[in-house]
């Protein structure tokens, strides 16, 4: 904006240096070059001045205004008090403008109305285009402080949000490493048995917890769809329940928060099944699968399975927790839920498809 400024100062500038010398009305011409040349330095040094950021203190606007106004203030002098134009005329918009993108549209009104009443002042007799240039100085000064503010705005929103994406992008990388060494070495040492094997079982899960949380920062920063849940991260809290296991992909499963919700519901319908009808030494496996255009989950248990007819006759009787619970909340989801039943144990896979755009 400052820059812009500049390039505004010099284009007024010329324009005031080429009507005084037009009009060439100074009463004291040496004092009216005078300050025409006064004019033309500022010009200058509010160029190099305002060019770095850490130029742009208080006290070097105060002065920038206080030149503008001691302009004003000088015309009746140099040019008689029945004067009709300043001699820096619209020249004084730049020190206007600097206050507007400095301090906001408080700081344009109030450069507005101080430099809109030392004109109307300092005149011996004020017209109506006079009260008209000092509306548009207070109008344009407020408007351009407004805009500036907002700019800001949106520039410290945007830079933040940057920020927040560079540093979920980076933890998500640190995830996929962590994954591909520690998590494996911990696996291995897992299935070697005993004491050590659970405990590394528990850090695995730990640090597979970690990953899911870290992703879905990633899912949830800047950019990403709004209303999205990591599928990954909400199966997780089912591996607490007794004789649960989990496997979960390494990264974020986003989905939509509602999708989230109803799958696991489901799955933990399937698991409700389980604890109350496979036997107290059951245990059950959830896996989660993301296929790209659609994710499937199946919940697994060794029991003795389900009876020929048992699922028929429990519709019949009302007792809709398989059709409603599983079946249903998938089937609203647009997704299927197929059962495979047995001596071998039970299987429910549950499959939903992404929607466009996710």
């Amino acid at each position: 904006m400052f820059r812009a400024l500049a390039v505004l100062r010099v284009v007024v500038l010329g324009y005031a240096v080429a009507l005084n010398a037009y009009r060439d009305n100074f009463d004291h011409p040496a004092l009216g070059w005078a300050c025409v040349g006064v004019m033309v330095a500022a010009t200058a040094a509010s160029t190099v001045v305002y060019a770095a950021p850490a130029r742009r203190v208080p006290a070097v606007l105060l002065a920038d205004l206080a030149l503008a106004l001691a302009l004003l203030l000088a015309t009746p002098v140099v040019k008689g008090a029945w004067f009709q134009a300043t001699i820096p005329g619209y020249w004084i918009v730049g020190a206007l403008l600097a206050w507007a993108i400095r301090y906001g549209w408080r700081g344009g009104t109030v450069a507005a109305l101080l430099l809109g009443a030392v004109d109307l002042l300092t005149r011996s007799q004020v017209a109506q285009k006079d009260w008209g240039n000092v509306f548009l100085m207070v109008l344009g000064g407020s408007m351009v402080g407004f805009v500036c503010e907002s700019l800001k705005a949106m520039a410290a929103e945007r830079d933040q949000a940057q920020r927040e994406a560079a540093a979920a992008a980076e933890r998500a990388r640190l995830a996929r490493a962590v994954h591909d060494g520690v998590l494996q070495v911990l696996a291995l040492v897992q299935r070697r048995g005993g004491e050590l094997g659970r405990a590394a079982g528990a850090q695995e899960q730990a640090l597979r917890t970690l990953i899911r949380s870290q992703d879905a920062v990633a899912v949830s920063a800047p950019g990403s769809a709004e209303g999205g849940a990591d599928l990954a991260a909400a199966l997780a809290a089912l591996g607490s329940r007794p004789a649960v296991e989990v496997a979960l992909p390494a990264g974020a499963v986003p989905l939509p928060t509602p999708t989230v919700t109803e799958l696991v519901a489901a799955v933990g319908a399937c698991l409700d099944n389980v604890e109350r009808h496979a036997g107290p030494g059951a245990r059950a496996w959830v896996l989660l699968e993301d296929l790209g255009d659609r994710v499937e989950v199946s919940v697994r248990d060794d029991g003795p399975g389900i009876a020929d007819g048992r699922l028929a006759a429990a519709a019949r009787e009302g007792r809709l927790g398989v059709a409603e619970s599983i079946r249903g909340r998938i089937q609203d989801l647009g997704g299927t839920a197929t059962l495979d039943t047995g001596p071998h144990g039970t299987e429910w896979t549950l499959a939903v498809r992404r929607q466009e755009g996710r």
